[in-house]
């Protein structure tokens, strides 16, 4: 049987099993692909099935067609790296479990700045503005008396973001560390409108909390901040792994 030569009756029937195997499958951009072409015979339908083109079906299943497809190209973007500015390109290693796009609008909500001279980022006590991602640098945290240092790669002030409560420690960069500021109003305003923002964040922080556990030692083992690191990259090689 030659393409010329389907009835209309087949056409219909392939149309409605790619919509089938559509609805079936949950990746995303496979359905939308397989929509597509259970629209490409359904068109081909409403062209052959009576004496005239049916254009009303046509138009309808055109304009359906074409926003699947729109969908569809929104879904490549949000997962393509090229797409990533370079000027986050060499950040996107450390979250690459977080997809492209969600990756782009977050660092698009960020400042990225070096420190000069060293900084105090958040106070012991005091409410928190700014979540902060250390780039480099090695971070000291001074808690309840006690001081101790942390590698770079940790978010600051993430715990105050999602509680809303006062900072817990008062940390500090040293002159030339590299971070990038949030500032958390803004961002909160933002996750309200937008779900995946909010889920592409807690991904982040969920990924830096795990790392800190992993972490976590009395303040005068955490100043050997050698041992911490390679800690710290032992966890982020096992966390893509889990999820």
């Amino acid at each position: 049987m030659t393409a010329h030569s389907l009835s209309p009756q087949t056409l219909v029937l392939i149309a409605g099993l790619f919509f089938t195997m559509g609805y079936l499958v949950i990746n995303q951009k496979i359905l939308r692909v397989l929509l597509l072409i259970g629209t490409g015979f359904y068109l081909w339908y409403y062209f052959v099935a009576a004496e005239r083109p049916l254009w009303e079906a046509i138009a309808m299943s055109s304009i359906m067609g074409t926003a699947n497809l729109i969908g569809l190209a929104g879904l490549v973007m949000r997962d393509s790296k090229a797409l990533i500015p370079r000027a986050h390109r060499d950040l996107y290693q450390r979250f690459k479990d977080v997809p492209p796009g969600d990756f782009r609008e977050l660092m698009r909500q960020a400042e990225r700045r070096a420190l000069d001279p060293s900084t105090a980022i958040t106070r012991e006590g005091q409410p928190v503005d700014k979540l902060y991602y250390v780039i480099s640098g090695k971070l000291e945290v001074e808690k309840r008396g006690e001081r101790f240092l942390m590698p770079s790669g940790m978010f600051v002030g993430e715990v105050a973001f999602l509680t809303r409560m006062k900072s817990s420690a008062t940390t500090r960069l040293p002159e030339g560390g590299e971070v990038l500021v949030w500032d958390v109003a803004r961002l909160r305003r933002r996750a309200r409108r937008r779900p995946r923002f909010l889920m592409a964040l807690e991904a982040m922080i969920s990924r830096d909390l795990a790392i800190k556990v992993a972490l976590a030692v009395a303040p005068h083992q955490a100043a050997d901040t050698s041992a911490a690191e390679d800690l710290q990259r032992q966890v982020q090689e096992q966390i893509p792994r889990l999820q």
